[in-house]
């Protein structure tokens, strides 16, 4: 009996082709956006635990305020850290194995016709080593030039190409911002992180430079603190805390006027963003799939009265009320069951055509995959049996009437 259901409801869908391409047309838009939207927001994820990584491992992050890594109304200012509490940090903290002092602004850059607006940043050699950065070509600062404050600069691979393009910056002079310097040094690419920032757009100097030359002052943005690998990187964070908070003067009940986060929050920080962006575009997208059952129910229903005549007779020569109630049911789930099998297709086809674009993993989620079509049955299911059960129900006689 099930056979012969299969039979009859393969044989009326195709019997109205267009009209069950358009019917499932809902589930299809419904099950392809919740697949594309899982995977792109899992690639992202993926992508942001590695672009964390580059970062450095073990690292802990200073900055003055609170909340200004993560932006938003509610982040505060504070006073500056000093060259003295980035020395303090590394010198009173066995787990730190090296904290580098940071300050960086934006800036243009030139270089004969060539320019271009970039992050200018002041710090010395212990950034390279807590940021794992390698030299492409070129060298390090020296230790004369990191004390005395030369005009001297290594930049990143973007910056050698706008102003370079394929040729050696090392020894050339380059104007940033009123002052000039003389490149040193060029930094291995890393690459666009999830977000689309470029990793390689910069221009570094030493921070004395920094200071007197582009920011007129003595001020420390942030510290970019590196934990030893063999250490706690939660105890090491609690102690440069307590340290900050000692020589900030923040006594037992006040609040701290600054943020240290290891790369762990930070990169839990990125993807809880990603996931909750992920979670409301695929609700939306879910909705997709009520409106196609909708269709399903509204089809089957124009359906039944197309073809009371016909049910009538199955009912008059014998047929039961159930073996009707299972023929339509069954041709509700099977619309839906098709709807569910395009939108897979569709939903891995936009998501890795997704993460090409934005230039992350592509991750499907069989669980997600498993559960979107599933859904799309359950549709089928739930929206079909009002129509089916009508069907059922019809009088034998009423239905031979009808034309």
């Amino acid at each position: 009996m099930l056979f012969e259901a299969l039979r009859l409801a393969v044989q009326a869908i195709f019997h109205n082709a267009l009209r069950s391409a358009l019917t499932v047309l809902g589930v299809v838009i419904g099950v392809a956006s919740v697949i594309a939207m899982v995977t792109v927001g899992r690639g992202s994820a993926e992508q942001v635990s590695a672009d964390v990584e580059k970062l450095g491992t073990n690292v802990v992050i200073v900055v003055p305020g609170q909340g200004s890594m993560r932006g938003g109304p509610n982040a505060t200012t504070a006073p500056a850290f000093s060259l003295r509490d980035n020395d303090a940090v590394e010198d009173r903290i066995p787990a730190v194995a090296v904290s580098a002092p940071i300050s960086q602004t934006r800036d243009r850059v030139i270089f004969g016709n060539e320019n271009r607006l970039t992050d200018v940043v002041g710090t010395d050699n212990r950034y390279f080593q807590a940021a794992r950065w390698e030299v492409a070509s070129g060298r390090l600062f020296d230790a004369g030039e990191i004390q005395s404050g030369r005009a001297v600069c290594i930049i990143g691979q973007t910056v050698r190409q706008s102003l370079f393009g394929s040729g050696e910056p090392v020894g050339a002079t380059i104007r940033v911002g009123a002052m000039s310097c003389r490149v040193i040094g060029l930094l291995q690419s890393k690459g666009a992180s999830t977000f689309g920032a470029d990793q390689d757009d910069f221009v570094i100097l030493p921070l004395a430079t920094f200071q007197r030359r582009i920011a007129g002052n003595a001020d420390v943005q942030s510290l970019y603190v590196s934990v030893r690998e063999d250490a706690s990187i939660d105890a090491a964070r609690e102690e440069i805390v307590a340290l900050m908070r000692e020589r900030r003067g923040i006594g037992p009940d006040g609040e701290d006027d600054f943020e240290a986060l290891d790369t762990r929050q930070f990169a839990s920080m990125l993807t809880g963003i990603t996931d909750v962006m992920t979670g409301l575009l695929s609700a939306v997208a879910a909705v997709s799939l009520l409106v196609g059952g909708i269709g399903i129910m509204n089809i089957m229903l124009v359906s039944v009265t197309e073809r009371t005549r016909e049910i009538g007779i199955r009912l008059a020569i014998g047929a039961r009320a159930r073996d009707v109630l299972t023929q339509f049911l069954v041709e509700a789930i099977i619309l839906s069951m098709l709807g569910g099998i395009v939108g897979i297709l569709l939903g891995l086809g936009l998501g890795f055509a997704g993460a090409r674009m934005l230039a992350v993993p592509f991750s499907p989620d069989p669980g997600i995959v498993l559960l979107s079509f599933g859904f799309s049955v359950f549709v089928g299911i739930v929206f079909g049996f009002f129509p089916a059960r009508r069907a059922a129900q019809l009088d034998p006689i009423e239905a031979l009437r009808h034309e």
